[in-house]
C-alpha cells in the first residue's frame, strides 16, 4: 500500500512557514530570509525534494553535521570532555525535508496501526505521564487482584548513537513494509554520513558515521522505534512513498 500524502509546494510552503527562526552554519539562506521568500523558492525546493525520493539519492550536503560542544552545567570544568553535551547542527533545509517525509511515514504507520501499543515516547498525545500512567494502573490492579509486582527499568547507554543500519534496514522491510524505493531512500539517508567538531573558527577533521541514527534530526526518534520494535511480516503491505510535482 502506497501513501496517500503528496510532497507538493504548498507542502513545502506550509513547512517553511513553520520552521523556527534560527540557522546554523551550514545554512546558506538564514531561516528569516527564506521564509521571506518561500513562496519564490518552494517549486525548485519541490523539485529536489522529489527527485530525492524518486531516485533514493539523499544529497551529500544533507548528510554533513557539525557537532558543536556546549558545557552541561556553567559550574563544571571546562578542560574535562566529560563536562561537555554534543549539540549536532544539520541544515535547516535538510530538516525540513525530513518533516516532510516524517509527516508521510507517521501516516502510514498510524493508519495501519503499526506503532506498538505502548510506546508513550516520541508520539502525539503520549508522554512520560501515560508511561507512568500505565505503570501506576498495572501496579495497582496487582494489588487488588492479590498479586505482587516487580519493576524492572533498563537504561540503554548512548542508545540511539548504536542502532545498526543493516538491523534497522530490515526491519524496515519486513516488519514495516518499507520496500522499493522508499527503503532505498532510508539506505541513503542512513550511509555516508559525515560530521565534524565545530568550536569557533576552529574545527576537527570529519569522521564517517557508520553506526547511529542521525543526532539532531527530525526522523531519529521515529527510526530509533523501528528498530527496537519488531511487529509481524508486514512486508506485503507494500510501503512507498507518494511523490507530485506541482508547480505554480
Amino acid at each position: 500500500m502506497s501513501f496517500d500524502a503528496f510532497i507538493t509546494v504548498d507542502d513545502v510552503v506550509a513547512a517553511i512557514r513553520k520552521l523556527p527562526d534560527k540557522s546554523c552554519a551550514l545554512d546558506v539562506l538564514p531561516t528569516p530570509q527564506l521564509k521571506s521568500v518561500a513562496e519564490l523558492i518552494a517549486p525548485f525546493v519541490c523539485e529536489l525534494f522529489y527527485r530525492s525520493l524518486t531516485t533514493a539519492t539523499v544529497p551529500d550536503v544533507f548528510k554533513f553535521t557539525y557537532i558543536t560542544p556546549r558545557l552541561k552545567k556553567q559550574d563544571l570544568d571546562s578542560a574535562d570532555v566529560r563536562s561537555y553535551r554534543p549539540i549536532s547542527n544539520l541544515s535547516m533545509l535538510s530538516k525540513l525535508f525530513e518533516r516532510l517525509v516524517h509527516r508521510q511515514m507517521l501516516d502510514y504507520l498510524n493508519r495501519h496501526r503499526l506503532l506498538p501499543r505502548l510506546q508513550s515516547a516520541y508520539r502525539q498525545h503520549h508522554s512520560t505521564k501515560t508511561a507512568v500512567l500505565r505503570v501506576l494502573a498495572d501496579s495497582l490492579h496487582a494489588v487488588d487482584t492479590g498479586d505482587l509486582s516487580i519493576l524492572a527499568l533498563l537504561d540503554l547507554s548512548a542508545a540511539f548513537d548504536t542502532v545498526d543500519h543493516d538491523i534497522l534496514l530490515q526491519r524496515l522491510k519486513t516488519s514495516f513494509g518499507v520496500l522499493s524505493v522508499a527503503c532505498d531512500w532510508f539506505r541513503s539517508y542512513l550511509t555516508g554520513r559525515v560530521q565534524c567538531v565545530r568550536r569557533g573558527s576552529s574545527k576537527s577533521a570529519t569522521v564517517v558515521l557508520r553506526f547511529g541514527v542521525p543526532q539532531g534530526s527530525v526522523l531519529r526518534p521515529l527510526l530509533f522505534i523501528y528498530t527496537v520494535h519488531s511487529q509481524h511480516d508486514h512486508s506485503d503491505r507494500g510501503f512507498r512513498f507518494s511523490t507530485a510535482r506541482v508547480c505554480r
